[in-house]
């Protein structure tokens, strides 16, 4: 009672515990609803993927072989990404300065480098990767993707005016971007490890915030691939047409394995902290310092080309189509030509990593499989360990997770990757603690 005689005033009763077991997560109100609406999703954001990197593809196709075969050359000459890259940056410099959401996070950051794309910032980043990717810029299609993923299951709840919580929204906007990066991952269960392994949870939550992804990757995935049946179109996806005489490892593998792994890591690392040495030069007159950028990747990608005397393209571009050449007929590229696209495709993806937009995996994948190849004639070690742990440790270096990053090259290598995966599996520890060792701190790094 209080002191006038009145009944003392009652404490707010407290909010009641989140759930903590499955039954209970998918007995939530709305949980159900939203498992369905992941799945119905799953299927509209592949088409929209699907055209994406289609008509990335067709560009890229365009600027590289139709549009030299027509001017009356073999292929691109070695003056061929000067212009192209400088018209990439003079094309961004204005996105980024002027449009909503700057044409999408920096690579340097990773996947997601901040909160996730809405639809206000969408379309500035599918203009800045479709204007972009194509002309040359070292950097993959995969952020650009999930860009896309998730903008679009975010206006959709919008425009049926639902009214999730934050909770909800981020869940929604994951389980798009889940079904959108698996359309280039070749289906869903790289883009769903990846997910569990990025999360850092467990138990009924890992499972709650799992299975909307899964439904939505695999509806998503089943659509892409129909939609690819039905048009006959190239969507360039991550893929090994062919790949050397697979052969189990030996301790000689694992012997020259683990420093070329620990060497992995430490090269692209320090491509990455070239990146975010760019992202500090960008951030004052960013319009003219992203051209400065361009131009400077370009001449990279030039001094390839001058001195090995191949195609520019090969260390221009996301990497996709060269990995695919290497991996289907390593013994066509001379050791020498190998390291010196690791030097220069290095340094070009570093300078993209902080000044353009798009993903960061792609490249940095044939940059670890071009130096294991390179290894390969070391006493012990063949073309298919080399290629196999160069993949790994690349991909584990820059996702910082070594699981994926295991998953990802065996589903590359075929259905023979099975010998290498004692070998897979080291080398993406090997890499992705190296990595960890030698990085500097960067809050907004999500693998830091």
């Amino acid at each position: 009672m209080s002191a006038a005689g009145g009944a003392a005033p009652t404490a707010p009763a407290p909010p009641p515990p989140p759930p903590t077991t499955l039954r209970q997560m998918l007995l939530r109100p709305g949980y159900l609803r939203m498992l369905v609406f992941s799945t119905a999703l799953g299927i509209p954001v592949a088409v929209a993927c699907f055209l994406f990197v289609g008509f990335q593809h067709e560009l890229q196709h365009w600027v590289w072989e139709s549009l030299p075969h027509s001017l009356g050359m073999d292929r691109a000459p070695w003056w061929w990404p000067l212009p192209a890259f400088l018209l990439a940056g003079l094309i961004l410099a204005p996105i980024v300065t002027r449009m909503p959401g700057k044409g999408g996070h920096l690579a340097v950051h990773g996947l997601g480098g901040g909160a996730p794309i809405g639809p206000r910032e969408l379309p500035g980043v599918v203009l800045a990767a479709l204007a972009t990717l194509p002309l040359g810029v070292v950097l993959g299609p995969e952020a650009p993707l999930m860009a896309v993923g998730s903008g679009l299951v975010l206006l959709a709840v919008k425009l049926l005016r639902q009214s999730p919580g934050p909770q909800e929204s981020t869940l929604l906007a994951t389980a798009g971007s889940t079904a959108a990066i698996s359309t280039i991952l070749g289906g869903p269960i790289v883009a769903a490890v990846l997910v569990v392994e990025a999360a850092g949870i467990g138990g009924a939550r890992l499972v709650a915030l799992l299975l909307p992804c899964l439904l939505a990757s695999a509806a998503g995935a089943l659509a892409f691939n129909g939609f690819g049946d039905l048009t006959g179109l190239s969507i360039g996806a991550l893929s090994l047409p062919g790949v050397p005489p697979d052969s189990g490892p030996d301790p000689g593998d694992f012997l020259w394995g683990v420093p070329v792994a620990v060497a992995i890591a430490a090269i692209l690392t320090a491509g990455r902290q070239l990146g975010y040495r760019t992202a500090a030069f960008t951030t004052r007159d960013t319009g003219r310092r992203t051209v400065l950028c361009a131009v400077a990747a370009g001449v990279c990608v030039t001094a390839y080309a001058l001195l090995t005397g191949r195609d520019p393209a090969e260390a221009a571009l996301s990497g996709q189509a060269a990995l695919g050449s290497l991996a289907a007929d390593p013994a066509v590229w001379s050791v020498a030509a190998l390291l010196v696209l690791v030097l220069c495709k290095t340094l070009a993806w570093g300078i993209c990593l902080g000044s353009m937009r798009g993903g960061p995996i792609f490249p940095s994948v044939l940059i670890g499989a071009a130096l294991g190849v390179a290894c390969a004639g070391l006493p012990g070690l063949g073309f298919a360990p080399g290629l196999a742990l160069g993949m790994a440790a690349a991909a584990a270096t820059i996702t910082g997770l070594p699981l994926s990053s295991s998953v990802l090259a065996v589903l590359l290598l075929g259905p023979d990757a099975h010998h290498q995966m004692p070998l897979v599996v080291t080398a993406a520890v090997v890499a992705c603690v190296t990595a960890h060792l030698l990085r500097k701190d960067d809050p907004k790094d999500p693998a830091g």
